[in-house]
């Protein structure tokens, strides 16, 4: 399994060596990639997801598909031209430099899933990235495999308000299962979903497993801030989506999937909108169980 696919790059420009990253914008729940993009005579600005292995982005210009786009760095105002073809379609790759050391490449045309990381010294980037991320590097920002040990459910001392409740604590793992056929949805140490977009197009969502840590990565363009078409069990396809409630954030549709806590299995709720990060319980299991940092105490 390649350990940098669930990598979050930070890049530069090439040409003035600037950082590209906006840490305003995000782009699945990290810091985006920040462009400026000409297509058809008109410019605009495109983000694009820092998370390798991820093609979400967001932009202010409509790109028809297929086309190739110009890309330009925001500060230098410099075009990022390659003398690389995309070995899928034949148009312009653009590299950008890498912080870890090396480069991340990608096809200027819309559509084209044509992309490639490279590091000048594996062993230094990998330091580099412990260094970073600390401990946890290998759990919160890589695909782990399932042999690999997952941080368990941790609970904390309880407060005179929290005496009779369990408190499952950030960052712990979360062994989730489907409400209808029951079977786990952790794959290769990731949560795995099957997803609708808004073109009604199929693709594969993985999030990661781990209470408040909403790392996420999709095969197919999932937009920012908009609702998903359908979430559904990847083993038996069955519609996750609970029409009836609705995020108590947002107010966008949510998802029902069940989590296995210390005590007891639990309905665990998820918002249908990118980029929302709310989650919460039943209100039955409220009574016994709190998720500590959520959004909804």
């Amino acid at each position: 399994m390649n350990p940098i696919n669930f990598i979050s790059l930070k890049v530069k420009c090439p040409v003035c060596n600037k950082s590209l990253m906006d840490n305003e914008q995000k782009v699945d729940n990290e810091p985006s990639i920040k462009l400026a993009i000409k297509s058809g005579g008109k410019e605009g600005t495109i983000r694009l997801s820092s998370v390798y292995g991820s093609f979400n982005y967001l932009t202010d210009l409509e790109v028809p598909d297929q086309e190739i786009t110009s890309f330009f760095c925001p500060q230098c105002r410099e075009e990022l031209e390659s003398v690389e073809l995309c070995n899928s379609c034949q148009a312009p790759i653009v590299s950008l430099i890498l912080d870890l050391g090396g480069k991340v490449s990608f096809c200027t045309r819309k559509g084209c899933q044509d992309h490639n990381v490279g590091f000048e010294d594996l062993t230094v980037a990998l330091n580099k990235l412990y260094q970073e991320y600390g401990e946890h590097a290998d759990i919160h920002k890589l695909k782990v495999t399932k042999d690999e040990i997952y941080t368990p459910i941790r609970t904390k001392a309880k407060s005179e308000a929290d005496d009779n409740k369990e408190i499952i604590e950030s960052g712990s793992f979360l062994q989730t299962y489907c409400p209808y056929c029951k079977k786990s949805l952790i794959v290769d140490g990731m949560m795995k979903l099957k997803i609708l977009n808004e073109k009604n197009e199929e693709g594969v969502f993985m999030l990661a497993p781990y209470l408040n840590v909403f790392t996420s990565k999709s095969t197919i363009v999932l937009p920012e801030e908009k609702e998903v078409s359908d979430i559904r069990c990847c083993h038996c396809d069955t519609s996750l989506k609970v029409p009836e409630k609705k995020c108590e954030k947002c107010g966008t549709t949510i998802a029902k999937i069940i989590v296995g806590a210390r005590t007891k299995m639990i309905d665990f709720y998820i918002c249908s909108r990118k980029g929302c990060t709310w989650h919460g319980l039943n209100k039955a299991d409220l009574e016994n169980i709190r998720l500590e940092d959520s959004l909804e105490w």
